[in-house]
């Protein structure tokens, strides 16, 4: 007999209490499976601050609207696991500025896609009609006894297969995917300049229409990925906008991506490629390299201002 169950709805503090640590439970157990050293617990604070350029501890109690205490006690593990970085701010002092580290930018990158099926998995497990919230409770708990959330979770990501990937051109009823998916990567990884959102926003005016190129990576029916080639001048090309959605991500899209329009140049006859990047984007550098892209200089008035390296590949 389940006593909780038993206390219907006054016991239902207690039972959403143990419904949450279980919860925390299985979604370590996911972590774990995978490698991944981190606590459920610090998650919403840690996404809090992975969604921001720069944020402080008085927004993130603001937002989350939990005590300072838990804010300042959940910042300290987070420093401790070198997860984040603490700043003072140039004009206040007092002031201090949390950001990801770039351990915290790392561990992200691997977080998205799995914290992406953990979230199909639970918004599939809660979705069905009930009478109240204490039947509703008995159906989800009944679910869980069927099969725990952290097996769900782990069967979801081993069957995820980027099974008939193909690469498409430019298509008027795309603009929108180039728009969601460099945006979604904008806000997660940096902020949106004025430029960025002038180019998304207007893809076949200031790239197709000015002798550029933007190609999709399909999984079948559904956009996993694109990037774009944006003429510079005859033969000369920046390879720009390449973002990759993540429930897709850590299936080498961008590789595929970036192998393509490598392939497109050499049948074009293009001669150079140039890209604009940062370096606190570790992978993304290193893949550069991998492709033959070599350092040069950043000039002046370069378009980005998040930029602090420039890279060419001469064909």
């Amino acid at each position: 007999m389940d006593a909780l169950r038993e206390f219907r709805e006054i016991g239902l503090g207690s039972r959403l209490n143990r419904l949450s640590e279980l919860m925390m439970k299985e979604t370590q157990k996911v972590y774990d499976y995978y490698g991944i050293d981190f606590d459920p617990y610090l998650f919403p604070v840690f996404k809090i601050i992975s969604l921001k350029n720069s944020t402080t501890n008085t927004e993130i109690k603001e937002v989350l609207d939990v005590t300072q205490p838990a804010i300042t006690q959940t910042l300290n593990k987070l420093l401790k696991k070198d997860l984040i970085a603490i700043d003072s701010d140039e004009i206040d002092k007092r002031k201090k500025n949390i950001s990801l580290s770039l351990k915290g930018e790392k561990l992200l990158i691997k977080m998205i896609p799995i914290w992406n099926v953990i979230h199909e998995t639970i918004e599939d497990l809660t979705t069905f009609s009930s009478d109240n919230l204490v039947a509703h409770l008995n159906q989800l708990e009944n679910r869980f006894s069927e099969k725990s959330m952290s097996i769900r979770v782990i069967e979801s990501i081993k069957s995820m297969k980027v099974s008939k990937l193909t690469i498409v051109p430019f298509d008027e009823k795309y603009a929108a995917e180039f728009y969601n998916l460099n945006m979604e990567w904008l806000e997660t990884f940096f902020y949106v300049e004025p430029h960025d959102k002038e180019v998304l926003s207007n893809s076949k005016t200031y790239i197709i229409d000015k002798g550029g190129h933007i190609f999709f990576a399909k999984d079948a029916a559904q956009i996993a990925g694109t990037v774009a080639l944006i003429k510079i001048e005859d033969g000369m090309y920046e390879l720009s906008k390449m973002a990759v959605s993540p429930r897709f991500r850590g299936k080498k899209i961008g590789q595929k991506l970036m192998q393509h329009c490598l392939d497109f140049a050499k049948e074009q006859n293009f001669t150079k490629f140039i890209l604009y990047s940062n370096r606190k984007l570790e992978n993304a550098i290193y893949i550069y390299e991998k492709y033959g892209f070599k350092e040069i200089p950043v000039e002046k008035g370069n378009p980005y201002e998040r930029c602090d390296i420039k890279m060419e590949l001469i064909f």
